[in-house]
């Protein structure tokens, strides 16, 4: 198994018993950031991605969740959310 299918799972697990809403955001983005990353620009448009990046500076809690998550994802590293 790659290490993108191991990431994804992972993160597709943790999601499902993240009990935290905003958490739960966390991982949604950062499975989009591991396909952005791991596919590179045939995974969305430029567009979409600056508009991910730009939503870790967004005032709205869940926005922002998506935003960090979608940044962390896109390191291919295995990651949390923030405490």
């Amino acid at each position: 198994m790659s290490n993108f299918a191991s990431l994804m799972r992972r993160a597709d697990t943790l999601r499902r018993v993240e009990s935290d809403p905003i958490k739960s955001e966390w991982w949604v983005g950062y499975m989009r950031g591991l396909r952005r990353a791991h596919h590179g620009e045939q995974f969305g448009s430029q567009a979409e991605h600056d508009l991910w990046l730009s939503a870790s500076e967004s005032d709205d809690p869940t926005r922002c969740a998506l935003g960090d998550g979608y940044r962390s994802g896109l390191t291919l590293i295995a990651c949390d959310p923030p405490a």
